[in-house]
């Protein structure tokens, strides 16, 4: 609805009766709008636990938006409120981290997620992505960066990369970051919003996943590096919005997940080159109702390994290698924003064949990540971090 077309004034040549009935228009597809939205709002096919087989228990409390966690090797926890702003919690006591980089906190931007080097005790670099305006234009784009912890503030800061152009868009900022074994850095950036330029354009940021050495170095192998115009860093393109980012620990693969529109909410395997098809094929359609493409497959683009219809809106993702929790050992946990539950996903040989709801109605569930310890700590928005004690 355009609301802007909705306005009255002692000019208006419209009567009464008139106005009455443009009302009732506006309300009725109001109203329209409201149960296409409501229709997605169960999921019939996710099992409920007979059992619960742990206890939710609150460990980090007053976060609103908790949308990264980290563990350091002393037990503290690091986590990126939305907001902008880094909390250490340690010794029962959160720490306001300082000297951040300038955030562009709009829509879904701000300060997102965090991740640790794999050799962090010896070297102590911090990666996290955040919603950076410098560089040119107005509006902001998605940016990683890496720095030290000294005491209270961030120290050695390095800016790694940033996708340009900069835009006024609050949307599909992504971004998750992730180490795979051989050290390289994957991370994550949505279309911005720019759903039918960015996405299928490697000369151009955004609905990409991409892959740089730790120091922001491009690899040498990586696909596009001899294309000419390519954006080098890119490592697979083709996708709307990714929040879930995680190495399978029994291959070793990248797995995300992304936002799909309405419906078709993706897990992928993430392969070097690969086009993921997005808006050119998907199993979901626009939030109005509409067809986005009447395709759901095509050659030369990959299939997901599954798909959400309806949408769950996935935030964050973990592999349960916990001997503390044995019946999950080798399971996939996804937060559901939409549905505000964490979904355990039981996998064999690359396909889901169990789903199972756990901490439902908790509240929306923006990360959730297996820590150090072999605990699960799950991220939810408005309360905390929660550690899933096993019973």
């Amino acid at each position: 609805m355009n609301y802007e077309n909705l306005h009255f004034n002692g000019n208006s040549l419209l009567s009464n009766d008139k106005i009455m009935k443009k009302l009732a228009l506006y309300l009725y597809f109001f109203v329209v709008l409201l149960f296409e939205s409501c229709a997605q709002s169960t999921d019939k096919t996710i099992q409920k636990p007979i059992t619960n087989s742990f206890t939710a228990n609150l460990v980090v409390d007053g976060l609103q938006n908790p949308w990264g966690m980290v563990f350091l090797p002393d037990g503290s926890i690091l986590t990126n409120e939305k907001s902008g702003k880094l909390i250490h919690f340690k010794n029962s006591k959160k720490i306001h981290v300082k000297e951040l980089p300038e955030i562009v906190i709009r829509g879904q931007g701000g300060l997102l997620d965090i991740e640790l080097h794999p050799n962090y005790v010896e070297n102590g670099w911090i990666y996290f992505s955040y919603s950076s305006g410098s560089g040119e234009g107005r509006g902001g784009n998605t940016a990683i960066m890496r720095a030290r912890l000294k005491g209270d503030q961030l120290v050695q800061k390095e800016r790694l990369y940033k996708g340009t152009p900069n835009t006024n868009k609050g949307q599909h900022w992504g971004s998750r970051l992730e180490f795979d074994d051989e050290g390289y850095l994957y991370f994550s950036i949505g279309d911005r919003g720019n759903r039918d330029v960015n996405p299928q354009d490697i000369t151009r940021d955004g609905g990409k996943i991409y892959r740089i050495h730790d120091d922001g170095r491009i690899p040498d192998d990586n696909p596009f590096v001899d294309k000419s115009g390519a954006k080098k860093a890119i490592f697979s393109y083709g996708h709307r919005n990714p929040q879930g980012l995680a190495k399978n620990p029994e291959t070793g693969q990248l797995w995300n997940h992304e936002h799909g529109p309405r419906g078709g909410d993706e897990i992928n395997v993430v392969e070097k080159g690969k086009n993921y098809g997005w808006p050119v094929i998907t199993y979901g359609i626009n939030y109005s109702g509409t067809k986005i493409t009447n395709e759901t497959a095509k050659p030369g683009m990959e299939q997901p390994l599954y798909q959400w219809t309806p949408s769950i809106a996935p935030s964050g993702m973990t592999f349960v290698t916990s001997d503390k929790y044995p019946n999950w050992k080798g399971n996939l946990l996804v937060g559901s924003l939409a549905f505000q539950y964490l979904e355990r996903l039981e996998l064999k040989n690359n396909k889901v064949v169990y789903r199972e709801k756990l901490m439902d109605g908790l509240g929306r569930v923006r990360n959730v990540r297996q820590a150090l310890d072999g605990f699960i700590y799950v991220a939810i928005e408005g309360k905390g971090i929660y550690r899933l004690d096993p019973k």
